[in-house]
C-alpha cells in the first residue's frame, strides 16, 4: 500500500481557504470536515486538513508560527507539465495567495515556481522530466 501524508496547516478563515485549496486543484472531502476543518484532497495519497486556529489548539500548545512572517515549512507538489506549475501558480495568484514568492528554478530538467497560500504557507509546484537530468 501507498503511503499518505497529511499535511495539517492552522488556518484564520477556513471557507477563504477552501476556496484558495480549490482553486488549486483540490477537491473537499466532506466526510473529514466541519465548520473546524476540512479536509482537501490533492491526489489519492496526499490530503492537506485545513484547522482552524481553536482546532489547531486541540493538536499543541505551541503557538501558531505567523507563516507570512516567519518561514516554517516549503510543501512542493509534482505537476505533469510546465504549464500545469503555471496554471497551478496563477490559480494561486487570482484567489487570494501571493504567486513567485522565490525565484523561479528553470534548471531544463526541472522547473519550479512557489507561492504562497492565503495563510502565507509557502507551495513549490514543480515539473521535472527525469530524460533531460544531466547525466554524471
Amino acid at each position: 500500500m501507498a503511503k499518505q501524508i497529511f499535511v495539517n496547516l492552522p488556518v484564520r478563515d477556513l471557507g477563504r481557504a477552501k476556496v484558495f485549496y480549490e482553486a488549486i486543484g483540490a477537491v473537499n472531502n466532506p466526510q473529514f470536515s466541519d465548520d473546524t476543518s476540512a479536509c482537501m484532497v490533492i491526489s489519492d495519497t496526499i490530503y492537506v486538513m485545513l484547522l482552524t486556529h481553536p482546532k489547531w489548539a486541540h493538536f499543541t500548545k505551541k503557538p501558531i508560527s505567523d507563516a507570512r512572517a516567519a518561514s516554517e515549512v516549503m510543501l512542493a507538489l509534482s505537476a505533469d507539465d510546465r504549464g500545469a506549475v503555471d496554471a497551478m501558480v496563477a490559480a494561486a495568484g487570482a484567489h487570494g495567495g501571493k504567486p513567485d514568492v522565490n525565484a523561479v528554478q528553470d534548471l531544463g530538467f526541472m522547473y519550479g515556481r512557489s507561492f504562497e497560500d492565503v495563510d502565507g504557507h509557502i507551495w513549490e509546484a514543480f515539473f521535472m522530466d527525469m530524460s533531460r537530468m544531466p547525466q554524471g
